[in-house]
This record gives structure tokens, sequence and C-alpha cells, in this order.
């Protein structure tokens, strides 16, 4: 097995086993299976009903009496108060729908079937089955084509007229099928409304090319009898996007048609490797015999305690291939299930969990060379902007835009649930900012962040009005909760609703930080930034508990459930930057502290939490405890397609894992380039290629024996670099010798120009 494909030796027998394809907008997860194939389909905007103003008429006027209670101590009723009022109306957001189902049922002559093989190619996001039967080898191939906007299926036989079967378009589950019709004599199409109120209008077209043989349409369903070859085009499109979503599909089928289906294979590679290869990895390892083993029994070998770098390889490839295929430039974001979903109704809803879900499936995009696949995520803030202007002022009397801890396809903004651990937080679009300013440290485009800048400052201007003072002075949020936590005060009484909690106080920071920046580098807006200074001075500080660890509220609370999956009062230690070992020694042992606390009382069960634990242990230099949770989260949260379990699957953990493999390998959030601040024992030796860090860098790294042996580092912007390195390196550009200014042991800094390569050689 090379680093760059799962394969198997035998079909999906259910969904977790399936293969995932995708283009951003369209997916679809491919089962392989000889008789009686499936490809559940998805379209990115296909979600049950229209938009709403769910913003509560009774907040504002509310807000005043439940932070009254919460100071005066009156938990259980501010809690009560809070849920009457301050939760949205009604209580749920929309949830995201399947497309459909794709289903090929074929015809053979034997049921005898040998030489199975399912694959899905990395490299070339082809997913492809190949088995042989009565002597003629079949070959299937499918790929989710962006530049064709479509999804492309095309089948062979080594016989001329031996592909033969039925083909149905549906949506077996759904009551809102209002059409499944034969629109030609080689076309079907279906169409739908999704229910609700202005609820999304979709509709599909799947067309069959056949050479040889016949292709006849009998009730809904295409004939293909005896063909030598067969292409299906299938496309889809809501009303999301397009006025007329059956015009636009005959229109998109007219312009797929005109190409041979090798042009189609050809721009879809081309297209999709210009994302793929801007980055490599490869975590050498010694056993050769285990590349000729199918992904799941190499899983299985995993979970039997075995090492297996090369599966690693490919799960971290596998991350990369996922962000492509669900988030691309004009799409939606990658939901909690990036875009590959089976249920009408889905696990939580299946929408943007924004309390750390949605932000975690974008933690590989820039340091995995992928930042045109942040787009889309940068495109949702954007309309949610326009809606939280809406709840901030209706529902807070507030200035700037506000979100909770969950969004939709509409950008709603409005408290989501009636789940009190989570329910009353407004820090949800606070955190997405910081996404907008970590675009603007690896890729320094100014011109994004003179727009990026309006909505960062958008979001601190809500906390300039919402932040209260307590009776020690300090400025906290209130009403809040740590996501989603509970405490235990200490007269026995449980309680959720708190003034304060720790995550608050660190995003707000890091928001704050981010905005006076912006106002450095663009040379405006000063006077807001010395407003925000002031402010700062009076956030709550992160504290250390009486048991040694990150405080999680502003009091020292005993938790309800010690072992809790959200470790919120360490966002400061990863994705911010404000817990740092080489700066504040102190609050990164008591990081330490709290994360062995979460795990010995059962953390990291469900398998986005495991990511953030290994990111968090690579941010503090603990190798071998981040290698530690890869394996866990191999052995204990994928599925056989390695898809992140929860259970169930959910994509954050793919994401997650994928990123937390880069923070091992490079680290640039301290202002430095750290070179392998976290690499294990188990890799020894590797390379990596493509990999970028903060300042408009780009490098390329080979060890061996846990030592640097070659390294190249390409400056896009020029400017000061700083590298912190363990081996001891010089640093040429060209044959030239490039003087460093050395002010520590590990630390060397010296001047770059811009777009010129600097080589990095160990002495």
């Amino acid at each position: 097995m090379s680093k760059d494909k799962l394969w198997y030796e035998q079909p999906a027998k259910d969904w977790n086993e399936a293969l995932p394809i995708g283009n951003g907008k369209l997916g679809g997860m491919v089962f392989g299976d000889v008789f009686n194939e499936r490809i559940y389909l998805n379209e990115d905007s296909v979600w049950y009903g229209g938009k709403r103003n769910r913003n509560n008429p009774d907040a504002l006027a509310n807000l005043p009496k439940v932070r009254e209670l919460l100071f005066a101590g009156r938990l259980k009723e501010a809690e009560e108060l809070a849920e009457l009022a301050l939760t949205g109306v009604p209580f749920r957001q929309r949830h995201y729908e399947p497309l459909g189902e794709l289903r090929l049922n074929f015809k053979h002559k034997s049921k005898e079937i040998v030489n199975y093989r399912r694959e899905l190619d990395l490299k070339k996001a082809v997913v492809t089955s190949t088995y042989e039967s009565n002597g003629i080898i079949y070959k299937r191939e499918v790929i989710a084509s962006n530049p064709d906007e479509s999804l492309i299926m095309r089948l062979t036989a080594s016989k001329p007229g031996s592909i033969s079967l039925k083909i149905l378009l549906d949506r077996e589950k759904a009551t809102c099928l209002d059409e499944s019709v034969a629109s030609s004599d080689d076309c079907i199409s279906m169409t739908g409304v999704t229910g609700g109120q202005d609820g999304i209008t979709f509709h599909s077209v799947l067309k069959a090319i056949p050479e040889g043989g016949h292709v006849y349409t009998i009730g809904n369903r295409l004939v293909v009898n005896e063909v030598h070859s067969l292409t299906l085009v299938l496309v889809a499109a809501t009303t999301f996007r397009h006025k007329e979503p059956e015009q636009w599909c005959q229109e998109q089928i007219d312009r797929v048609i005109l190409k041979p289906y090798d042009q189609l294979l050809s721009d879809h590679i081309q297209d999709y490797q210009s994302l793929y290869s801007k980055m490599d990895l490869e975590l050498f390892d010694s056993d050769k015999s285990l590349r000729t083993l199918p992904t799941d029994q190499r899983l299985q070998r995993i979970k039997d305690g075995k090492i297996d770098n090369g599966l690693m390889n490919v799960y971290f490839h596998f991350g990369r291939y996922l962000l492509i295929s669900s988030s691309r430039p004009g799409s939606l974001p990658a939901n909690l299930q990036g875009i590959w979903n089976a249920d009408m109704l889905p696990p939580w809803d299946s929408k943007y969990t924004i309390n750390i879900n949605a932000q975690m499936n974008y933690w590989p995009a820039e340091v995995c060379n992928l930042s045109d696949c942040h787009l889309p995520l940068f495109d949702l803030i954007e309309r949610m902007r326009v809606t939280g202007r809406e709840t901030a002022q209706s529902m807070y009397g507030c200035r700037g835009f506000v979100a909770h801890h969950n969004t939709d396809i509409w950008a709603d903004t409005a408290p989501q649930d009636l789940y009190m651990p989570a329910t009353n937080w407004t820090l949800g679009a606070a955190w997405l900012c910081f996404h907008l300013w970590e675009h603007y440290q690896f890729t320094g485009d100014v011109q994004f962040l003179e727009k990026a800048y309006e909505t960062m400052k958008e979001s601190a201007l809500f906390f300039v009005d919402f932040l209260v003072q307590d009776e020690k002075g300090r400025l906290v949020t209130a009403p809040s909760v740590s996501p989603e936590n509970r405490y235990i005060l200490p007269n026995g009484e449980s309680g959720t609703l708190c003034v304060g909690p720790s995550m608050d106080n660190q995003i707000l920071y890091a928001l704050f930080t981010n905005c006076i920046s912006a106002t450095e580098i663009l040379d405006d807006d000063h006077e807001f930034a010395t407003e925000l200074k002031e402010l700062m001075q009076k956030l709550p500080d992160t504290k250390i508990g009486k048991n040694g660890q990150i405080q999680e509220w502003l009091e020292d609370y005993e938790e309800a459930e010690p072992g809790h999956r959200h470790i919120s009062h360490l966002f400061a230690l990863h994705p911010g930057n404000q817990i740092v070992p080489e700066k504040t020694p102190e609050l990164a042992n008591a990081a330490i502290k709290t994360l062995e606390n979460r795990l010995e009382h059962g953390g990291g069960h469900t398998g986005w939490s495991r990511a953030w634990i290994i990111n968090m242990w690579a941010r503090l230099g603990e190798s071998d405890r981040a290698y530690e949770h890869i394996v866990a989260l191999l052995s204990h949260s994928t599925l056989p397609n390695l898809f992140d379990n929860h259970p169930p699957f959910q994509i954050d953990g793919n994401f997650g894992g994928t990123a937390a493999v880069a923070e091992m390998i490079l680290q640039s959030h301290n202002q430095e380039i750290h070179l392998f601040p976290a690499l294990p024992g188990a890799w020894s030796q590797g390379l990596v290629r493509g990999i970028k860090a903060r300042g408009g860098f780009e490098l390329e790294l080979k060890w061996e024996d846990h030592e640097l042996v070659y390294g190249e580092i390409k400056s896009y912007l020029g400017g000061p670099c700083v590298i912190r390195s363990t081996t001891p390196i010089r640093v040429q550009k060209g044959e030239a010798i490039v003087e460093v200014i050395q002010n520590e042991s590990n630390l060397i800094h010296f001047e770059t120009e811009k777009n010129q390569i600097y080589s990095l050689v160990s002495l």
C-alpha cells in the first residue's frame, strides 16, 4: 500500500466501509458492490427548510435580570430564566440532508467473483473497483470533478458487450421527493423540496453515455444492455445557488458530455493535484511487507498494538484529501460530516458546531498548504455578520455581530438547542475570527487582512458592549458557559451558567490582540486599538487551580465530569498561543496536569477530543504522549474507511488528526519556526515537503535518527526568519552562507528576501 492509497479486498458492507469522493459541492460514498452497487449522494446545499428569524424577542428585557441573579449566586433561578428568555425561538436550526442514492443492479452470467480490489487513490481522487467474473475483467472508476461540477462513473469490461445493468436515482427515505422520472431515453432525474417554510428545491440528472449495446428507460429507471463501456454523468443543483436548478442541470450535462471521458478524468486529476501535490509527507517504515496488506488489515494491526508508520502516512494524506473534497472555493464549508451524510435527520443535524468542531475542520488548512480550502469558511463568516448583527442588537442590545455554538446553511446566529451546558455561549463568531487572522499569518495577504479586519473588529465590538464588570472590577462575559461542561458548587449543587469562564477570556484575549496587531499592520483605526488595550487590562487572567490545573471557571469549581470531552480552558495552549512552554512554563505545567487529569478520568473518548489532545501534547513538546494518542485515535476512533468515529462518524477528528501530525513536525505559533518540536521515537526518519509556517514560509525537511539532515525554506514575503532547532544548522542561499544571529543555543535569526529559497544544512 502506498502512502496515497486506501484499498480493500472486499466491497463495503455498510456506510462506514464505503469510500468518499467529493468536489466541494457534490459528494458520494461508493460501496463497490459487484452486483448491487450503491453510491450515497450529497449536494452541500441540500438542507431542510428556509431562512428564519429565531432571535428571542424577550431576551433583551430579561438579560439584566439573568445577570443580576448570576452575580447574586442564585444559579438555578438564572438558568431557569435564561432557558426561557435567552434561547432561540424555535430552539433548533436547520439540518443537512442527503441528496439521494444512485443504485446500479448488474447482471453477470456467473456469481463467482475473483481478484476483487477496491481502492481510493488519494493522489488522483479516483475510487476504483476491479474484479473478474466468468473470465471477464470488469473495472469501475468514480470521480467527483470540480472543473466539470459533476460526479462521473466509468464502467469497462475486457470483453465487448459484457456490461448490463439497471440504474435508479432515488431518495428512498424521504417524503419530499416530488418527481423521479425518465427525462429522455438516456437520462433520469429527480426533483424535490426539502420541506419547511420556503424549503430548498433540489434537482439532479443522471445521463448514460454507452459505447455499443443499448440504453433505454422504463418507468424511472435506465436499462443498459450489453454495452462495451458506459460513462454515467450526474449533476445536481438547488435553489440555494440557482434560481432554476433544473435548467442549470440540463445545461451542465450538455457541457460535460462534449468531452470524452479521458479528458474529463485528465481535467479532474489536474485540478485536484493543483492542491494535493502542494505537500507531501512520508514517515519511513522499515517493514516494507506491510505495503501488501489492505487498509482494514493494517488498521487492525494498529489496534493489536503493532507499529505502522505507513498507515499513519495514509491517514495524514486522507485528511488532506477530505478537506480538498469537501471545501472548495464556491462551496459551503465542511460541516460535521464534511459533505458525506446518509441520514435525513443526521446526528447533531450535521451542521456547523462552532464551539470547536467546525474550527477543527480547518486546523490543517494553512499548515498543510491548502489555504484555498479555507475560503468557504470565510464566506460563511461574512454571511454570519449580517444575521449576527440582528442577533447582537435584538437579543443583547450590542453593536457588532455575535454567534452562539452552532450555525447552519443560512448563517443562523441565534442560540441553538435547549441544552444549557452549550446554548448560552456567545463566543462562536469570535473563535471563527481567529481563522481570519491565521489565514493572514500564513499568507501575509494584506488585501485580505483589510477586509478581515472589519469582520474581526465587528466581532470585538460586540464584546466592547457585552462585557460587564464584576465585584472585583474585572470585565467578564455574562451569562456564559464553559462548553459543554458542568461544575459543582461547594454545596453540591450542579450548574452550567456562569460568568467569565477561562475559554471566553482566552478567546477574547486572542481576538483583541489580533485586532490590535491588524491596526498596526494596516496603520489604521488606532483609536479602537487603544480602547481594546484598555479593556484587555481588565480581562481575567488564566489561573492555576488548587490541584495544579488550568482553572476552567472564574472560580475554582469542581468538575461534574472530570473526563469531559471538551477541554475548553486549554484554548490558550491550542489553537491559541498564550500558553507556550518557553514563555509560560508554569502555565504549561498546569496544562500538562489538566490533560493528565482529563485522561485519568476517561477523557479523549470521542475522536475529535482525542485529536485535540494530540495537538495539545505536541504544543507542550510531549512527543511520545502525542504519538500514544495518535495510536489511540486510530485504534479506538477510526472506522474501516479511515473516517473518524465520534461515535458515530464525525469528520473533525480526521482534520484534527492531520493537523496534529503537522504540529508534531513543525510549529510556528510562537513567532519562530520550531523544527521537530514533538517528533516521537517511532518517527526516527522521514521527509516532508510543502509544509507551511506563519510569516509566509514554506519548508522541505528531511530527517534521520530524529535529526535534521537537510532542509529548504522558501520565503514568500521576505523579512526576518527565526528558526528553533536542536540540530546545529548552517543557512545558505545557493552556495553562499547566510549571516545569522544566534541569541541562544537552539535559536537562529536571519533576514530573507521575497521569493527566495534558503538551504538548511546540518552541521
